[in-house]
């Protein structure tokens, strides 16, 4: 079976998407299918995969992205032989998955990755809120037509998805993750002081360590206000930041203030393959974010045995159960009251060593449900039924 996974962002960038697509096309191969990644931009990137298609893209500023409207004439006659194309982005790729499938009648797959309602202001900055969101919603109207089912990360995913009028199936499939390199790491032992040293990080004390991008729709700003008033509450506690992003200049210069100086690292950029081994060096994980899906992150940390902290709203709320893998801190009316609530978990979190071991069991006994290997056996059986719709039964050769 021939999988195209069509996506607008793919490395060297290094997100939820793209980490996802690049661990999901390695486990589709490694049970007998033979997946290809459709995409655009870095000409020069030399790709340490196979099937890895590139066309010419104009660069979208420093987003990481690259606007095309067509793809090579290379990657255009390899995508006309895909058994099923899988969208994770809906712009350009789901326009040309739309092009594609009405010439050769390929079911198209959407994975709604992103919450595209809370994330449209960042997509269209010059035009106001409201108005940004409406002309989303009536993009995802008009681009679902086209497919013939969509994958929701989570609850929240397909809420957003009803409201937006999306008449399309929809089905539940969260995130997966290799489990394995996090179990491994687990077992080699957390906060190893020579470890946390080599980060420049204290060798004794509570790390709360947050992994993504540094932008703004991370909430990152009021997560450093959370953390400096949980500092107050326990002044031992150190924030470890890994990623890069347009904020990153902002963020340096607000731990400069008084009650946040040497009290937050920045241990930049890392490799997919080192985080298993970096997040083994925190005690917990916190997030300040409210425009989630279902955050990769999150459940990387809870494979490791990290305590989530976070504030109790949709995309979070569907893996954090408070009390049990992490704790949830209620947002606030204005962003200085859910700084509050979030510090004040946070510093109970940090001061409570018998709490974060409770927290931490709950954590790896909750990241089970994620194996990379299971959600995929379920993408796979939809990708099966709709070829079996569609009367192409003797091209589904998986499941052997």
């Amino acid at each position: 079976m021939r999988l195209g996974q069509l996506t607008d962002c793919y490395l060297p960038v290094i997100n939820g998407v793209t980490s996802f697509v690049r661990l999901f096309k390695r486990t589709l191969a490694e049970m007998g299918a033979e997946p290809y990644v459709f995409t655009s931009g870095y000409p020069n990137y030399a790709d340490d995969e196979p099937n890895v298609l590139r066309s010419p893209g104009v660069p979208m500023g420093s987003t990481g992205y690259y606007a095309y409207l067509n793809y090579s004439a290379h990657a255009w006659e390899l995508v006309n032989t895909m058994d099923v194309l899988h969208v994770h982005h809906p712009l350009l790729a789901a326009s040309l998955a739309r092009r594609v499938s009405r010439r050769r009648g390929q079911p198209v797959i959407f994975t709604s990755h992103t919450r595209y309602d809370l994330y449209a202001h960042y997509y269209l900055p010059f035009l106001p809120a409201r108005t940004a969101a409406a002309l989303m919603a009536a993009w995802m109207r008009h681009v679902a037509r086209g497919f013939d089912l969509i994958l929701a990360v989570s609850a929240a995913a397909e809420t957003m998805l009803r409201a937006m009028r999306v008449t399309a199936p929809i089905e539940v499939i969260p995130n997966g993750i290799a489990l394995e390199p996090y179990t491994r790491a687990w077992q080699a032992g957390r906060g190893d002081p020579a470890a946390r040293a080599a980060l420049g990080l204290p060798a004794a004390g509570f790390v709360a360590m947050y992994v993504g991008r540094l932008g703004l729709e991370k909430n990152l700003p009021l997560l450093l206000d959370a953390f400096e008033q949980a500092r107050r509450q326990a002044p031992e506690a150190v924030l470890a930041l890994v990623g890069g992003g347009p904020l990153e200049a902002e963020l340096r210069r607000a731990a400069q203030r008084p009650g946040l100086a040497g009290a937050v690292h920045f241990l930049g950029r890392r490799p997919n393959e080192a985080i298993p081994a970096l997040v083994a060096n925190a005690d917990a994980f916190v997030t300040a974010s409210v425009t989630e899906g279902h955050p990769i992150a999150v459940i990387e940390a809870l494979a490791a045995g990290l305590p989530v902290v976070a504030l109790d709203v949709p995309g979070i709320r569907e893996t954090i159960s408070s009390g049990e893998n992490g704790r949830l801190a209620s947002p606030g009316p204005d962003a200085a009251a859910s700084a509050a609530a979030l510090g004040a978990t946070l510093a109970e979190v940090a001061r409570a060593p018998t709490l974060r071991q409770a927290l931490s069991d709950g954590a790896r006994a909750s990241a089970q449900q994620y194996s990379i290997q299971a959600t995929t056996r379920r993408i796979l059986d939809s990708y099966k039924a709709l070829l079996r719709e569609r009367g192409r039964s003797a091209q589904i050769i998986l499941g052997r």
